[in-house]
Formats: C-alpha cells, structure tokens, sequence
C-alpha cells in the first residue's frame, strides 16, 4: 500500500516513514508504523493479512492498529484517483519517473508503437494511458490504451489489464466502446478501441444539470448496455461520467472497463476487503470492501448516482476528500435531488433514488429494469418506481439499513448482555420472593450492577476496532434505558409506592429502545419492540413473576440477533483470513 497517499507530514528519520512522523517519533510509534508497514506489504504482495492475528500478538498496540489500519486502506484505495467531484476524471498527475512514456513532441519515428502512430493523450488514470492513434495498415484512427508503468507494471497491473482488454472484446453491443485489437509490442500490452470523437458526460455535466428527457434518453441505453455486459458475466464496477463517451450523434457509449470483474471468475483480482471504484459513484458494498458481495446491483447503484448526476449537476455525495466521500457512502443519505434542483424531474427522481438505495434488495434488481423505468418515462407510462404494493411495503419496514453492519461488532457482546441482564432480573426477583422490602438492596443491585457492566461492555466493543457514529447513538439510547430503569426506584419513592411496583414500566423502556433500533438499524428490531409491549402487560397481571418474565425476554431480544450477528462477524472474519 501507498502510506504516502495519507498525506501526512514528511518523516523526520531516516525511515520513509510518514505516518510515524505524525504519530510521533518514540519507540513505540516506531514499532505502530512498522506493523503497518508490514501489513500493506502483505498486500502489495497480494496476500490478505490477518489483521487481529497481530492485534493479538501487539496487544499494547491493538487499538491503534485496528483505527489507522482502516484509515490506510482506504487512503490507499482512493489515492490514486483524483476525481473531480462532477466526472471523477483521471488522474493527470505526471506518472513515476521511471516508467518510460512515448514522446509525442518527437519525431514520426518515435511516436510509432508496432502498427500504431501516436497522435496525442487522450488521458490516464492509476493504471492506464489512453492515446489517439493511426492505426497504419488500416489508416483509421483509434483510441489505443496500454499500462501507465510499462516495462515496470506489477503482475497485478498486467492481470488488471488483460481483464479489462477480454472483458471489453468480449461485449460487442452498439453501446459499449468496441475493442479492434489486443496485442503486445516488445512487452508492453495494448489494446486498440473505436475511437470516439465527441464528449464525455462529465463535460457536459460541467455546464450544469441536464433537462429531464435528455438525461432519460443518454441513460437508458447506458443501462441496456451494462445489462448486456451482465449477461455476459462482466461487472464495470467504476461507472461514472467520465466513462460514459456521448458521440457527434448523441449516441452514448460506455468505456473504461479497467475495474471490470468476472463475477462467475472465483479467482477475483481485488480481493475481499479492498475497495474500488470512484468514490462519489461507488455502492456501499464497493466503498466498505468487506461489507457484502459485490454484484450486479453494485453497477445498477452507480448507474442511479450517474442519473443524480443529472438531475443535479453533482454526485449523491460529495466531500472536501474522498475518505469523507466514502464515509459519506457508507452512513449518510442522499439528498432528494429536487432539494438540489428545484427543476429536477419527480419521475426521474424516484427512478435514481431506488437505484441508490443502500439495501441492495431495495434496488432495481438489474440494469434492464432500470432500463425499462427510464423507457416508460420516456413514453409518458406510468414508473415501477413509484409503485408501492403492501408486499414492499413490508419489506420497506422490516429490512436492515446501512447501519446494520456495525452489529457485527456487538454481537458477541449482545450474548453476553443478555446473561447479566437475565442474572441481574432474577437475582431481583428473588430478594422479592425473600420479602426484602427495603429499597436500597434494589438500588444497589441495578445501579451497582449495570454502572460496573457499562464500562465493560464499552470498553470490550472499543476492542473490536473504532466505534462509528451510529454506534455512539445507540450508546446513548441504551445509557438512557439505563438511567430511566434505575430511576424508577426514585419515582417509586416520591410517589410512596413499594419497591419494584413500576416495574411493568421496564418493558416500555425496553420497547422503546428496540423500536428506535429498529428505525436506525433494522425493522426486524420492531419484533422485540412489540415482544416488550406486551411483556409490560404480562407483568403487571403477574407481579409475583414480572423480573423473572421480563429478563427472559429482554434476554432472547438480544440473545437472538446476538448470535446473527456474531456468526456473519466470524465468517466475514474467515473469509477475509
């Protein structure tokens, strides 16, 4: 990995050491840049560290390592794109010194490159130089792309690149960028495309947002096009603006398949775990690498912030870099365009709202349906986007949002929460049982005992790496449910009641808890919202029983998904291992 692309200050050692110059310059940061060192390493080299394994063996610097280990993947994944935050267009930075590039302020002889003469730049990115150029025995001219790095490409580059060149042959359709020629000279691959002579999106989308047919009629051939890509098993995975070429004619091209997958290939290139793509245009699963499979919806998402980008003359998310843009991906909500773009189309602004939900169930589920939308838009009919049967809305109410993964890092947590919460209810219900009528032993009880289990539960789900946003909100929404259960005994006493005869009121506590989850995280949480409601009534008709009643079911309601989210923690850990 590239730790310079963190931009931190310039080491002052010897070492080329960025980050621990930034961190700062004792033995102990020395050892904290080492191991991360180590670690990109191990992935430049194409192996999968396993990060906890030496968390473990660092326990002093495991906390460390887990927050900055997340910070430098990211950094790296999005380095070496500095997209414009309308067409995330390539990089232009001048490329390594050492890779030796075709001068094209030279003479004839030097421009020519096997059967191709060079005509001038058209672009490059992280990986490839795109040319115009004459293809001589043929005497038309090309787009020709070869490896930025030449003689100096990595295995992987060269991999990279011969993926894109056989999945772009391989899909012959009027509106993806056909490939002419793939070919090698003096060991330098290439390969040679149709040239386009017009614009890309992101030029025009440079003027401002497009009227609402137009911006339907480039689209929806694009999604046609991506569909036919589908089926014939390739992923773009990095489409945007800037990859969408719009000819003399209006005719929309897609190009660019440098990030292109084979999603039946079980021999992936980036592994799981890296991100790829354009950060303002990339799904959540692409942005959070780890955080599900990477399909066709992943295109279909990208196709929908493309068709934002429209509609609003900017992409969903945008942000001062793009680690912000990323988190932004991974957390945040998009804006209704209209709020945007008081102009933009409501049609076409539910149709890329869809597109870009974040549950990838909730998205078109292919290209062509997309496709069709934008058609039926075209022709006046009336949009599936806008349809909203009682099935849907169901599965509307009980899905998971994108906030749902931070569970995987409660889940073993939750298993234990629900053993002292169920231990704490009975040892309460049996000082009732004993007559105990004195408040104070109940006080002591539940606020001894859950102001020690605080502190170690956050200190143990701190230990399985930074702790979001999100997280932080449901602390504080149990904090609450905490402070109001215990008190309960002060209400009690104000109003001269016995000792626990509020106790039915922990069930509404507890339903409330789990409904705000249930907004935030997912609507399956709305289950043990109404298991609680109806616990708070089972235990005012049985008294004797309520603490009993009501821990065994607090205790399944985090029991339960405890144990779905341990497990999807374990295998996401396995396959990551």
């Amino acid at each position: 990995m590239n730790m310079a692309a963190m931009k931190l200050p310039a080491p002052r050692t010897e070492k080329p050491s960025a980050l621990a110059a930034t961190i700062g310059d004792d033995a102990r940061d020395e050892r904290l840049f080492a191991l991360l060192e180590k670690l990109s390493d191990e992935v430049r080299a194409g192996a999968s560290p396993n990060l906890e394994l030496v968390a473990r063996q660092h326990p002093d610097l495991a906390d460390e390592l887990r927050q900055l280990w997340g910070a430098v993947q990211i950094a790296d994944a999005v380095a070496a794109q500095t997209s414009s935050m309308i067409g995330g267009q390539p990089n232009t930075t001048a490329p390594s010194p050492t890779a030796k590039l075709i001068d094209l302020e030279g003479s004839r002889d030097n421009r020519i490159f096997g059967d191709y003469e060079l005509l001038e730049e058209l672009g490059r990115g992280g990986m490839g130089i795109v040319y115009k150029a004459r293809q001589i025995s043929l005497d038309r001219v090309v787009a020709l792309k070869m490896i930025l790095r030449g003689e100096f490409a990595t295995d992987a580059d060269l991999a990279r690149f011969r993926i894109e060149a056989e999945a772009a042959a391989r899909l012959d359709h009027p509106n993806i960028v056909p490939v002419y020629e793939v070919g090698e000279v003096q060991g330098r691959p290439y390969f040679s495309m149709k040239y386009v002579e017009g614009s890309t999106l992101a030029e025009q989308l440079a003027n401002g947002p497009l009227p609402a047919r137009e911006a339907a009629e480039i689209l929806a051939p694009i999604c046609e096009a991506i569909h036919f890509a589908h089926r014939q098993g390739v992923l773009h995975r990095d489409l945007k603006p800037s990859n969408i070429l719009i000819d003399e004619t209006g005719r929309p091209h897609v190009s660019d398949f440098g990030l292109a997958k084979k999603f039946t290939d079980e021999a992936a290139l980036t592994r799981t775990g890296a991100i790829v793509g354009t950060p303002a245009y990339m799904a959540p699963e692409q942005a959070a690498g780890s955080r599900g499979a990477i399909g066709p919806a992943s295109d279909v998402y990208s196709l929908g912030t493309i068709l934002y980008a429209m509609l609003t003359g900017r992409p969903p998310f945008q942000a001062p870099s793009p680690v912000d843009t990323v988190l932004m991906v991974l957390e945040q909500d998009p804006l209704p365009p209209h709020l945007l773009n008081a102009k933009a189309d409501r049609d076409l602004e539910m149709i890329s709202l869809r597109a870009i939900q974040k549950p990838i169930e909730l998205r078109y589920p292919s290209a062509e349906a997309l496709a069709n939308d934008l058609r039926a838009f075209l022709s006046g009919d009336a949009i599936s986007a806008r349809s909203g049967g009682f099935s849907q809305v169901i599965a509307r109410l009980f899905r998971e949002t994108h906030h749902a993964t931070v569970l995987e890092n409660w889940g073993l947590l939750w298993i234990w929460h629900s053993v002292v919460t169920l231990v704490l209810c009975l040892a309460t219900n049996i000082l009732k049982w004993s007559s105990v009528a004195e408040r104070w032993p109940y006080v002591l009880l539940w606020g001894g005992g859950l102001a020690i289990w605080a502190p170690i539960f956050w200190a143990l789900r701190r230990r399985a790496g930074p702790v979001t946003f999100i997280e932080r909100q449901i602390a504080h929404i149990w904090g609450a449910a905490v402070i109001a259960s215990v008190a309960l005994f002060a209400v009690e006493a104000l109003m001269g009641l016995p000792a626990l005869k509020l106790s039915p009121v922990l069930g509404l506590i507890g339903a409330i808890v789990f409904m705000v989850k249930a907004g935030i995280l997912s609507g399956k949480f709305y289950i043990q919202g109404l298991a609680l409601l109806a616990t708070a009534l089972v235990m005012a008709i049985y008294p004797n029983f309520d603490l009993t009643i009501y821990g065994f079911v607090l205790a399944l309601c985090y029991f339960l998904p405890g144990v779905k989210y341990y497990r999807q923690r374990v295998i996401a850990d396995a396959k990551a291992g």
